[in-house]
């Protein structure tokens, strides 16, 4: 089954030490979950035309959740944090929030 770029990438991750990473052309975002990190690296290039370094990825457990007396957990997700080259531009999606 092929993926589009736009369903690999679910969003960025806009947090405070996600954004002191943006210095050093390190940008996270919540990828999904079956992603390998070809597949991040080829959405990621395509859908902000940069050039893609190195990605790295982790899976994040959901957490306890309490509703009164029903409990559960939100779901697990991945986490992708991808680092530029160099010579690559930054992406522009984030330079407005600094």
């Amino acid at each position: 089954m092929a993926q589009f770029a736009h369903d690999i990438i679910l969003k960025p991750i806009i947090t405070e030490e996600s954004m002191m990473g943006t210095a050093f052309k390190k940008y996270t975002f919540k990828v999904k979950k079956n992603a390998n990190k070809a597949e991040i690296k080829k959405a990621v290039e395509e859908v902000f035309d940069v050039k893609v370094a190195k990605v790295n990825t982790m899976n994040c457990k959901g957490h306890l959740r309490r509703y009164g007396r029903y409990e559960g957990y939100t779901p697990s997700w991945k986490k992708a944090i991808v680092t530029l080259t160099e010579d690559s531009k930054t992406i522009d999606f984030f330079d407005g929030l600094l």
